[in-house]
């Protein structure tokens, strides 16, 4: 009898977690479908580079959108990259470039990202440049 009991609470609350949530109470954060970049390059090839100067990559982009776009952030995967963006939203038809300056502290192989989030694409952009350090 007392495993009944312990059984229909257990089933009892149970039952009370579920829950359900109207389609219309779902909210999602898409992109604008009216918003839309286009990137000239998404990936770039250094080749060999000096170690200790710095070099500065410019991805440069084109909204090819009916809307305004801004960039929420750009951050480099490692801190020997600085990155610089444009803080004004960019309109309809118009370029910009995001820059990532690069200092290699040490020679070799090197392959770095630049995450670039705006208000065209729901998920963030990765761009990449890499190359060797002699």
């Amino acid at each position: 009898m007392k495993t009944l009991k312990i059984s229909l609470l257990a089933l009892a609350l149970g039952l009370m977690s579920f829950s359900v949530i109207s389609k219309d109470a779902v909210t999602t954060t898409e992109a604008s479908p009216k918003a839309s970049i286009t990137w000239k390059t998404e990936s770039l090839d250094l080749g060999e580079i000096p170690q200790g100067k710095p070099v500065t990559i410019s991805f440069e982009f084109v909204n090819t959108g009916k809307e305004s776009v801004v960039i929420k952030d750009a951050h480099a995967s490692c801190g020997c990259t600085g990155t610089e963006y444009p803080k004004e939203t960019i309109g309809s038809g118009k370029s910009a470039t995001i820059k990532a300056t690069f200092n290699a502290a040490s020679k070799g192989v090197f392959s770095k990202t630049v995450t670039v989030t705006t208000t065209a694409d729901a998920a963030p952009k990765v761009l990449t440049f890499k190359g060797t350090v002699i």
